[in-house]
């Protein structure tokens, strides 16, 4: 069965524009609170970003999952890998987000974990579905939920990334920069940095409400590369407004991208005999990467993109390392979901081991000259499934003779169709990619 509101992702919308409205998610709350129920008694964690809206879609939920017999734990402002973690050590049912990740603070939405700290699956989200389209009732005045807040969550999950590197490990002597995106790693991030010894400025760490991912954190890193460079930092690091996406900046303050990192922690993981199989990259997986790991033996494998695929991959082959260009990286050595900060540490450590800087340890891999452009897509037919739009990639793939690949997609979070091109000229693959771009913007007029 198709799904009519989970998309890759959760839930995710412009705030006050059906379904992300106060009304649907007290529905939602109280079809998620019943659908947990019929697996037995039913506690759920509930987590946010910074951004404003957050308060309202919480309340809202609240009041829907205990109206259906659920209680409800309430965490505040917290990365969502943190839910994740908190979902499986306080043994809840399930655990919800409030959060639309990298957009800017007039979207929000919803994602959910399972008990083990996953992603729902398919089956539970269809229950939930179905059971948004079911009249809504209320469990009786006895079995209605309770609700509490768990106030020490912060510090839990703090401890829990700094578990994930060897006891003992110090980063003295490490000078960084952490921009938090305003977003929900505001408080953890830099106490995590900090307790393990490294020298730490911090940028972007005020939320307002308003300005999660404003001109900062892993989307904008403008200002983080100008603050590693003014501030003789040995690395930056960026993460995104709800903490599951990490990139970095090293001392010359250039971007090392998910793909980097990806290869960086990779490495290290064969190096020392722990990287059990190989990597998941995506489509979007920069060909570089896919190059510099076969000069190593690893394996390498592209699932579709979003992290429940790169996840749906690496639990199929019993892998333990993945990731996104976007920095969305899994390390299931350590946890269950894509984590920004657990993945930064693994950075960190591998840079350690190798007593090198990001600058140098990023250079085994040759990135291809790789363009993306975004397209806005109003709707309608896709323009991915129009004949002009269909020849124009044949032919430009064509030309490349297996020296490049053309990858056109639509968003799953956003309306927008991607338009990439790879290959090994970047003036002839950015002509390519301007002249595919060109084409879906015409179709879809």
């Amino acid at each position: 069965m198709s799904k009519k509101y989970f998309g890759t992702d959760g839930i995710r919308g412009r705030v006050g524009e059906y379904p992300i409205t106060p009304d649907f998610m007290l529905k939602l709350g109280w079809a998620a609170g019943m659908a947990f129920r019929k697996m037995g008694a039913c506690k759920v964690l509930v987590g946010k970003d910074t951004r404003i809206s957050g308060y309202m879609f919480e309340s809202a939920l609240e009041a829907g999952l205990t109206s259906a017999g659920a209680d409800v734990m309430l965490l505040g402002p917290m990365p969502t890998p943190a839910i994740a973690y908190l979902t499986r050590t306080f043994q809840a049912q399930a655990g919800i987000v409030i959060s639309a990740s990298h957009n800017p603070h007039d979207d929000n939405g919803i994602k959910f974990f399972s008990g083990k700290g996953t992603k729902l699956p398919d089956e539970i989200e269809l229950m939930i579905e179905e059971l948004l389209d079911a009249p809504m009732t209320v469990v009786e005045s006895s079995k209605i939920g309770k609700v509490s807040r768990i106030n020490d969550a912060s510090g839990r999950y703090i401890e829990f990334c700094k578990g994930s590197v060897p006891t003992g490990t110090s980063f003295s002597g490490l000078k960084i920069v952490v921009d938090c995106a305003h977003g929900a790693t505001y408080k953890v991030a830099p106490s995590v940095f900090r307790e393990l010894g490294a020298e730490v400025v911090v940028l972007s760490a005020q939320p307002n409400g308003l300005n999660i991912n404003h001109n900062c954190g892993s989307t904008h890193t403008e200002a983080l590369q100008a603050a590693v460079l003014a501030e003789h930092a040995d690395l930056g690091i960026a993460f995104d407004g709800d903490g599951d996406r990490v990139l970095m900046v090293d001392h010359t303050g250039t971007v090392v991208d998910g793909d980097e990192l990806l290869f960086i922690i990779a490495r290290d993981l064969h190096g020392r005999g722990k990287l059990q199989g190989g990597v998941v990259g995506t489509l979007m997986s920069n060909l570089g990467l896919e190059l510099a790991l076969a000069d190593l033996d690893i394996p390498f494998v592209r699932a579709n993109v979003g992290d429940r695929y790169v996840i749906s991959e690496l639990l199929e082959r019993n892998w333990v390392i993945g990731g996104e260009n976007s920095g969305h990286i899994v390390c299931f050595d350590h946890t269950t979901t894509g984590d920004a900060i657990i993945a930064a540490l693994q950075v960190l450590m591998a840079l350690k081991a190798r007593n090198e800087g990001l600058a140098q340890s990023r250079q085994a891999l040759r990135k291809c000259p790789q363009v993306l452009i975004n397209v806005r897509f109003g709707g309608g037919v896709s323009p991915l499934e129009h004949a002009t739009v269909k020849q124009a990639s044949e032919r430009i793939t064509q030309a490349m003779a297996g020296r490049g690949r053309v990858l056109l997609r639509k968003s799953g979070t956003e309306p927008l169709v991607r338009v990439m091109v790879e290959g090994e000229d970047e003036a002839q693959v950015r002509g390519y990619a301007e002249e595919l771009a060109k084409l879906v913007t015409e179709v879809s007029a």
